[in-house]
């Protein structure tokens, strides 16, 4: 079975692969598991928002949680994604997550309906915590994506009224001074662990803030690198963490990507445009391009062009040509040569 919960250190929060026709490809899910395990992570996150959680059936959820129980064994923990923005459904999945043997279950705040703060701690998480009381659950704060927050003061009562049940919060404000209030408010006990990778070794760094690791999506690619980075700020060692920090820095900085592009009216008008393209349809673009995983995304996410997969190719290249050592683990689990992966077009998935 997998450890007990420790929030502390790299948690990647796992890409779920699917075949060409939407499928899970569950050999593909196995072999990122045990390569995220060799890059000595402290466990894994299967079914977040990288793992298009959204889009997944709960028997599909089950599916993942219970793969990850098995192939993780005691090498590491679980944090399984059980957030809905139905508190109803966010029961169910964080009862089958504690049955199928999580070490503890991470709930997003409600994405789209908006309750204010003080519905999300009694409304959601309180009756998420009293109908399942046998796990510990991570509060996840991103309200770029779920268009609410859990305050910090309401995440100071969950936490000090029972700080085993919420002994972290998963924080993805990008808000440095909220990060610091969490602390003032709830003291040592709360582990603050990173919800943005380029924002990692900032909260480490910051005295207030004293964050103890990251649930990361660059994890996915490479999970050592973020491992020996974390660990030597944990250690003391700043300027090492520093370095490692920025020889992946082309790669922290793009979990989201922005890229031009042209749409043509059908009278003929062509008019420029930006496109977004967000997590995890970057991630999985540069993961197929290695060779991982295969790239389809549950729709509406889908393919980026040419444009947005060439700053793709242009940050793994980066790493690559600067410091090699921190993709060479994807050559030797997945059989792959690198260089020739990011020379090769046809490997590359992209929308016409």
């Amino acid at each position: 079975m997998p450890s007990a919960f420790s929030p502390r250190g790299v948690w990647p929060a796992l890409a779920t692969p699917f075949t060409d026709d939407g499928t899970l490809d569950l050999a593909a899910y196995d072999r990122l598991v045990r390569f995220a395990l060799a890059g000595g992570v402290a466990g894994v996150v299967p079914c977040g928002t990288t793992g298009e959680s959204p889009t997944l059936s709960w028997e599909e959820h089950d599916t993942l949680v219970s793969r990850a129980v098995r192939v993780v064994g005691d090498a590491g923990g679980v944090l399984a994604g059980t957030g809905s923005n139905n508190t109803q459904e966010a029961i169910r999945g964080t009862d089958d997550a504690r049955r199928l043997g999580a070490s503890a279950a991470l709930l997003v705040d409600c994405y789209y309906n908006g309750p204010s703060s003080l519905e999300l701690r009694t409304e959601y998480y309180e009756r998420v915590l009293k109908a399942v009381p046998e796990i510990p659950i991570v509060p996840y704060v991103i309200p770029a994506r779920s268009g609410c927050a859990l305050g910090a003061e309401d995440l100071a009562i969950l936490h000090l009224t029972d700080r085993a049940r919420v002994p972290a919060v998963k924080q993805a404000t990008g808000d440095l001074d909220r990060m610091r209030y969490d602390r003032e408010l709830c003291g040592s006990s709360l582990a603050i662990l990173s919800g943005d990778d380029d924002l990692t070794l900032p909260m480490m760094n910051d005295p207030a803030i004293q964050a103890s690791g990251v649930i990361s999506v660059m994890a996915n690619l490479v999970p050592r690198a973020l491992v020996d980075m974390v660990e030597a700020r944990a250690s003391g060692d700043v300027g090492e963490a520093g370095r490692i920090a920025s020889e992946i820095g082309p790669l922290l900085k793009i979990v989201g990507v922005r890229a031009h592009g042209t749409r043509t009216l059908p009278d003929g008008r062509a008019l420029r445009v930006e496109d977004k393209f967000r997590n995890p349809v970057p991630l999985k673009a540069m993961m197929a391009g290695l060779g991982m995983i295969g790239s389809y995304c549950r729709r509406p996410l889908g393919p980026m062009p040419r444009a947005a997969v060439d700053v793709c190719r242009g940050a793994l290249r980066a790493v690559w040509e600067a410091a090699p050592q921190h993709l060479a683990p994807i050559e030797e689990h997945y059989g792959v040569r690198i260089p020739e992966r990011l020379a090769d077009d046809s490997v590359w998935p992209m929308s016409r």
